[in-house]
């Protein structure tokens, strides 16, 4: 679900009730880093991790101004290539959630700081299959592990965070294997980027750019890595 266009005062009430209306989401935080992680290979400069958080403009636009990655694409995880569109994954029944796939550099950044950025500022993982005004089985909190150390370190991590009970509730974040990831249509990619001003960007995406910057100074980077760098967002 996204917000449609609205006018000035349709805003207005928008914003009034959106404040208005409870909020089952967990408050943003710096979780405790990984107790388990994967170690940086000598020789590999580029790795990849899939996420999904709910909507992936805002998971995209965080991990596009985290330090160390490379790349950050939008799309879908956990479905077959043939249902990996918009349309068909907004129905809720084509297995896909939508995913951000990230390139990333693992001597500057590792697979176990991006979850756990992923955890604190990226999503909610304590939601099941929504991800706050979004609801359905393609925005559920998953690791989408493109191998098993990857599969290794974010289960003994969601164990972790549950044992030491750093939410209100349990993780709700499954590990999903081996699913190939399909990029986005075009008009999803550097969303965040290019519409700052759009109603559900400003309600639920800038606060967890704001989040990361506070939260994890050392990691972010004001100027974000786009999949489009050329039209400069």
């Amino acid at each position: 679900m996204r917000f449609p266009a609205l006018t000035a005062g349709m805003l207005a009430a928008a914003v009034l009730a959106w404040h208005a209306a409870p909020s089952f989401a967990e408050p943003a935080r710096r979780v405790p880093a990984a107790a388990v992680d994967l170690a940086a290979p000598p020789t590999l400069k580029y790795d990849t991790a899939v996420f999904a958080g709910g909507c992936f403009w805002g998971v995209q636009g965080v991990f596009q101004r985290v330090k160390g990655v490379n790349n950050a694409v939008s799309g879908y995880a956990g479905g077959d290539a043939k249902t990996a569109r918009y349309e068909d994954v907004g129905s809720g029944r084509t297995g896909h959630a939508e995913a951000v796939r990230i390139t990333y550099d693992p001597r500057q950044i590792s697979y176990g700081k991006l979850l756990q950025i992923y955890f604190s500022v990226a999503h909610d993982p304590t939601q099941f299959n929504r991800q706050g005004p979004d609801v359905g089985p393609q925005y559920r909190s998953t690791v989408f592990a493109e191998n098993p150390e990857q599969a290794r370190v974010a289960k003994a991590y969601i164990a972790q965070l549950n044992q030491a009970k750093t939410f209100n509730r349990q993780l709700a974040t499954t590990i999903e294997m081996s699913k190939p990831f399909y990029a986005a249509e075009a008009y999803h990619q550097d969303f965040l980027t290019r519409h700052p001003s759009h109603e559900y960007i400003v309600f639920n995406d800038l606060p967890k750019i704001d989040d990361l910057k506070k939260l994890f100074p050392e990691s972010y980077r004001p100027t974000p890595v786009l999949v489009n760098a050329a039209k400069g967002g």
